[in-house]
């Protein structure tokens, strides 16, 4: 094989996409069995009673985070492919049929007149997004080795957050959910924004385990935004177009 040869060979090897590099490292996945649920929990343990006074330690003897939304919600894990190990959850609170007024967390701290106007029965809430520290801030190390292809050393938070929204658009398209409440914190609204991912305010800022903005945002909307603004970022989140929920179109809105 001359150079010339050898060269367009290099050629038609597709560079690596946002989503190849995903897939390579992670994969978001249904919380669906009692074992999956509680590594859910375990995470949210770690996160929630450990690294962050929310909750009581006390309250969670066995180590694992529950609560009473726990029973009408969704749950999905980030699972590291190389290792199997859990890094990340996150979880639906779905609506209840005959209990609209109180089926979310939110509306326990948010009174918002918006809130009520919208299709609470296609809406559910973006509840305890929850990734340890101790992954958050893994550099390039023997469990990420290859990741950065820049030749400098990078988080891999990014592409973890990305995989945990994931699982939430996985789970909308699977329940028929077009809107997202959450009551989330100011930082981690400015850092989605970047990504063409925005949340409509309800109201001022609320006392929520700190101060934390009341907030929605309809998905198709959502997601149509972040194909226009960062069509990378949009790949991963709908894997590859796959889970874009075409059947939300014809939904109520």
């Amino acid at each position: 094989m001359d150079a010339n040869h050898a060269a367009a060979s290099h050629e038609r090897i597709p560079e690596e996409t946002l989503l190849d590099r995903f897939n390579r490292y992670f994969e978001a996945v249904p919380a669906l069995t009692e074992s999956d649920i509680q590594k859910s929990q375990r995470i949210r343990f770690q996160v929630y009673c450990v690294e962050n006074p929310f909750e009581n330690p006390a309250d969670h003897p066995d180590g694992l985070e529950r609560d009473v939304f726990d029973a009408h919600s969704v749950h999905s894990i980030l699972i590291h492919r190389a290792s199997g190990e859990t890094m990340g959850t996150t979880r639906l609170i779905m609506p209840v049929p005959g209990a609209l007024q109180g089926s979310f967390a939110i509306q326990q701290v948010c009174d918002h007149p918006t809130l009520n106007r919208l299709p609470l029965h296609r809406m559910a809430e973006v509840s305890r997004f929850s990734i340890s520290k101790q992954f958050r801030r893994r550099k390039v190390d023997t469990l990420y080795e290859g990741f950065d292809t820049t030749g400098g050393q990078r988080s891999v938070a990014p592409l973890m957050s990305l995989g945990l929204i994931q699982s939430l658009v996985r789970m909308s398209a699977e329940y028929e959910i077009t809107h997202w409440c959450a009551t989330m914190e100011p930082t981690l609204l400015r850092l989605l924004q970047p990504m063409g991912i925005y949340f409509e305010p309800l109201g001022p800022l609320v006392q929520y385990h700190g101060l934390r903005q009341p907030c929605y945002c309809e998905v198709a909307a959502m997601l149509q935004r972040v194909k226009d603004q960062q069509r990378a970022m949009w790949e991963i989140l709908t894997d590859g177009g796959v889970l874009l929920p075409k059947q939300l179109d014809h939904l109520p809105h």
